[in-house]
């Protein structure tokens, strides 16, 4: 009997940590929309990183998987609303198994970050000196953030839940990308951390070293925020217009759908064209037609970008690829037509979702995988090499899930492009995912220092500034227009000059750190 009662205590005890863990990752899980609890990624750790520097490797990635289940799940949550896809053919039962599926199996990509971060600061950290256990997490948690970015399910960074709703700290992602709010984040939950489970006349030194950090933050974004510094750099003014033709999925790609679309974007081609726009953004598949091929369907469109010869970015398919091939496979693309009979630029998507735009691992799944995408072929992915040249220099270019990946834009800022343009469908889900979406493109309008352009089927559509301020913002399930001044930009920031710079400094200091424990005092005295 006393056995099973110590064993009792032993679960419960075990229980209550995994609780501890679970209420962290909640709390991280209400900081992106729906809740937009931004304040609280700032506490979100602290649980989990109590409990490493208390548990054993094994018993501290459990509980980091524990943290990174809630929060991944929660924020993520909003995928489960692709279901029903009976509109692509696929049965109740099994579109509500794949969106569950895919849910959990992007949920478990976040937990195993968590999970190995928890495992690594119990295995290095625990007798370390404060400064150096901060550093290591800090390097940790950026490390494995960035190889996360390498693969293709990548979203809930932990710079994201900043965006974009806290505009000030979003600046500091100018220095080193989306990994400099990263660590801030983590920086900042460590120093609250040793706080708390500090007694000693320390403790009030980690929480001054923290509210320092962060109104050091707050004050260098205030300085860059200033409107007049903004001003002073931008170039030649462009009036941009937006088209969101909200064409619902289920319709886009049947007869009544292509109809609709191809009346609406005519529609709003020609009213952004007689209010004399320059550039008129559709949004991604707007047209869902294949370029440049000659379509009747669409003739309408096509007469009237004519007419008017306003150069459209018009989201629709590529075939050369099929044609050089003979097989059925396709680019998701925009191009830029203004009725010459020639295509002035071209982009095709290079992050393709997974499962809905081509099958992962196809050789040993792809007889197992139900395909989501209603196209006969697979979408093929443009090359990650693209620069975009239109006549009013080089641009940024995004196509939905791109809006993800801040080196997708770091990369053509860096060679020159001085707008974003991002186009997106965002159709198949419930109001989460677009206001998530929007965040992600604010949060890459700050990195590299340029307006950006964003236009949606159903919504979120948008005007953002330089410093993530929201210009104009469309409803959700809207048929919309829009004509904005926006601006070119020559710019460099560091970000952008540089790259994620920080990532492998705090991961230098951190095998320093590791070698020799002393190795930190030299530069950094005990807090």
């Amino acid at each position: 009997m006393a056995k099973s009662g110590h064993q009792l205590v032993l679960n419960k005890s075990y229980w209550r940590k995994i609780a501890t863990a679970a209420i962290g990752g909640i709390l991280m899980g209400l900081t992106p929309d729906p809740f937009s609890l931004w304040l609280l990624a700032w506490v979100g750790l602290i649980p989990l990183w109590i409990q490493t520097q208390k548990l054993k490797v094994r018993d501290s990635m459990v509980m980091g998987a524990v943290w990174g289940l809630f929060y991944h799940g929660m924020a993520l949550f909003w995928i489960t609303g692709v279901h029903p896809m009976t509109w692509l053919g696929v049965p109740w039962l099994a579109s509500l198994s794949i969106a569950i599926t895919v849910w959990l199996s992007i949920a478990i990509c976040g937990l195993v970050l968590s999970s190995l971060w928890a495992g690594g600061m119990a295995w290095l950290t625990p007798r370390l000196s404060v400064p150096s256990r901060i550093i290591i997490a800090a390097a940790l948690f950026c490390l494995l953030e960035t190889i996360w970015s390498w693969g293709p399910l990548y979203w809930t960074a932990l710079g994201y839940t900043q965006s974009p709703h806290n505009l000030l700290i979003l600046q500091i992602s100018r220095l080193s990308g989306q990994q400099t709010i990263t660590a801030a984040i983590v920086i900042v939950n460590g120093l609250l951390a040793e706080s708390i489970v500090r007694s000693d006349s320390r403790r009030w030194r980690y929480l001054i070293t923290a509210a320092g950090l962060v109104l050091g933050m707050n004050l260098y974004g205030i300085v860059v925020m200033q409107p007049d510094r903004m001003a002073a750099d931008n170039g030649q003014a462009l009036k941009a217009g937006i088209i969101q033709g909200n064409i619902p999925n289920p319709v886009k790609l049947k007869f009544d759908g292509l109809r609709l679309g191809v009346q609406r974007y005519t529609a709003g081609y020609e009213q952004l064209a007689q209010a004399k726009a320059d550039v008129i953004l559709t949004p991604e598949t707007a047209l869902p037609f294949l370029y440049p091929d000659e379509d009747p369907r669409r003739s309408i469109f096509d007469r009237s970008v004519e007419k008017y010869r306003v150069p459209v970015w018009m989201g629709g398919f590529g075939s050369e690829i099929g044609n050089q091939t003979g097989s059925n496979d396709y680019t998701n693309s925009l191009f830029l037509l203004n009725g010459s009979g020639q295509t002035l630029a071209e982009y095709d998507k290079v992050k393709l979702v997974p499962v809905g735009e081509y099958i992962p691992f196809k050789q040993v799944l792809g007889g197992l995988i139900k395909r989501l995408s209603p196209l006969r072929g697979e979408v093929k992915f443009g090359k990650d090499d693209q620069l975009v040249d239109t006549p009013w220099g080089r641009v940024i270019i995004g196509i939905c899930y791109e809006s993800a990946y801040p080196a997708h834009f770091r990369y053509q800022a860096a060679a020159g492009g001085q707008i974003i343009f991002t186009a997106s469908n965002n159709a198949h889900y419930a109001e989460t995912m677009p206001a998530q979406h929007h965040a992600q493109d604010v949060a890459r309008a700050v990195e590299v220092d340029r307006w950006a352009v964003r236009a949606t089927n159903t919504g979120y559509s948008g005007i953002v500034d330089p410093n993530g301020r929201t210009i104009w913002i469309s409803g959700i399930n809207t048929y919309e227009t829009h004509l904005a001044t926006v601006y070119l930009r020559q710019t460099q920031t560091l970000y952008v000059a540089l790259g994620d710079w920080l990532t492998p400094l705090l991961s230098i200091i951190s095998v320093g750190v590791i070698l020799s424990p002393k190795f930190l005092s030299k530069f950094l005295p005990e807090l």
